[in-house]
């Protein structure tokens, strides 16, 4: 895990895997996948394999160490639900951020079909995953909206949005019980431009919907080349949980 994290929406970052394979046109210049090339062959070091898939499970209790509460993204160098990860090796992710519950542990995938499969055999005959164990889906454009739909009908009590790095217009979509959403343009030397009003967009229908809304950046070369202000403001807001022993309430800050 990482102690600090320049990821604006997140404390710390818990990578039990690292490495992925691309599915979308949304992972053409990954971040992570360009981090970890550099390290390849490097006798030794975490990305000695670069970005090749692979499971470390000595990283799997991490978080139980941790006793200050954090939001921590899960696997931010990875996907928890590619296809080649045994279901045996989720269950024990899982195991550890359920039995963590001080902490507030960010999921996201766009494998989402593989998410709602495996939150409903999970949590088969409870309501839902834990509300301090967020899911949620990357969407990149239009085409791959569908991944909300998924989202929308998983077992999870809190589902969150990114719409990063948002490439295209997504057009209506249906936010209902979606709590959060996350916009950014994309970073690196290959970065396509983000248009505003694609971001004004998924804004406006955040607020009609009350979910919680994030700008995160407008990226460039560097994450940060062009700033975090949409329409001079900073957008800030995380989903609000409120737990006691009758009721979860979420709402937007």
């Amino acid at each position: 895990m990482s102690v600090g994290t320049q990821i604006e929406w997140t404390d710390a970052t818990w990578n039990p895997v690292t490495g992925c394979t691309k599915v979308t046109r949304g992972c053409d210049f990954c971040y992570a996948e360009r981090f970890s090339e550099r390290f390849r062959g490097v006798p030794d070091h975490p990305f000695e394999k670069g970005f090749d898939l692979t499971l470390k499970p000595d990283r799997l209790k991490q978080p139980l160490s941790w006793r200050q509460p954090k939001r921590i993204f899960v696997n931010s160098m990875s996907d928890l639900f590619h296809k080649e990860i045994p279901i045996s090796f989720i269950d024990s992710v899982f195991e550890t951020m359920e039995a963590a519950n001080w902490h507030t542990f960010q999921v996201l995938t766009k494998r989402s079909s593989l998410l709602v499969r495996y939150l409903r055999e999970r949590y088969a005959g409870r309501e839902n995953a834990p509300p301090h164990i967020w899911l949620g889906v990357s969407v990149e454009d239009q085409k791959n909206a569908v991944r909300i739909k998924h989202l929308r009908a998983a077992k999870a009590s809190v589902k969150f949005v990114s719409f990063e790095p948002l490439l295209g217009p997504v057009g209506r979509i249906d936010l209902t019980g979606i709590h959060w959403a996350i916009v950014g343009g994309e970073s690196g030397p290959k970065a396509r431009p983000m248009e505003e009003q694609w971001a004004i967009e998924i804004r406006d229908q955040c607020i009609e919907a009350k979910t919680a809304f994030f700008f995160k950046q407008w990226g460039g070369i560097r994450p940060k080349s062009g700033g975090r202000r949409l329409q001079k403001k900073e957008w800030n807001q995380y989903p609000r949980i409120r737990r006691t022993a009758t009721e979860n309430l979420i709402a937007a800050e």
